[in-house]
């Protein structure tokens, strides 16, 4: 089976090693000065150069390692990551609440994770145990590994988009966050006229109805409308 070289050295299967000196790192430490420039400066601040420059090589050095970006993408998520999480729980339903707050949780440690292109499924040691995880929560239910698969897309979907919006709630300080807001709501008074746009201006009236703040409590509540969904997909079988 042939595969990308990045995904042969993250499973350990790499073929005979590439002429010239022995690798000096491991790819988990160019994963590592990734994502720590990624943390810091988010995504732009990611470039091959940057990277060898922080583990103290050259840059054409670096693509002994790695053959292009998206390789580089691919070792940084796997890096930033982890493991999946063990799930505890007595139904499919704590389950993948566990699952989806374990996710959540890694978005909003690395929020540069939403902006790396999904070009592919995941195939990396790391992200296949996340996925694996997740199809495992639903073993005692009666769904087929079709329906289990996109029940985990669903969940995922929905935990990727409920961080996104909430991007800056946990990337700024509450003072930048709430003069977002505000700036936001007058903007949206000005241009959503009740002639255009009459159940957007309505909700001016009650302003509080149209803040996107998807704290603990505002995540479960939408993170059980998703479940809800699936549990009456098992129902129907």
């Amino acid at each position: 089976m042939e595969l990308p070289r990045v995904l042969e050295q993250l499973w350990g299967l790499e073929g005979p090693a590439r002429p010239g000196p022995k690798p000096t790192f491991q790819l988990r430490d160019i994963g590592a000065a990734a994502v720590e420039l990624a943390d810091a400066g988010g995504l732009p601040a990611v470039s091959m150069s940057k990277v060898a420059s922080a583990l103290g090589f050259t840059t054409m050095s670096l693509y002994r390692y790695v053959d292009a970006k998206d390789d580089l993408y691919t070792v940084m998520l796997e890096h930033a990551f982890g493991e999946a999480p063990i799930l505890y729980g007595d139904n499919w339903r704590r389950r993948m609440e566990s699952w989806a707050e374990a996710f959540r949780d890694g978005l909003r440690a690395h929020p540069w994770i939403l902006q790396v292109p999904v070009t592919e499924p995941p195939l990396s040691p790391n992200q296949l145990s996340w996925m694996e995880s997740a199809l495992q929560a639903f073993h005692d239910t009666p769904m087929t590994a079709g329906e289990k698969l996109s029940a985990m897309l669903l969940v995922n979907i929905y935990v990727r988009g409920a961080v996104q919006l909430s991007v800056h709630q946990f990337t700024k300080s509450p003072e930048e966050s709430a003069a977002a807001d505000r700036l936001y709501a007058e903007r949206l008074r000005y241009l959503a006229t009740e002639d255009r746009f009459p159940a957007t201006a309505a909700g001016l009236h009650h302003p509080q109805e149209l803040e996107i703040d998807f704290d603990a409590d505002a995540f479960a509540d939408g993170l059980e409308t998703v479940l809800d969904g699936i549990q009456a997909r098992i129902d129907k079988r």
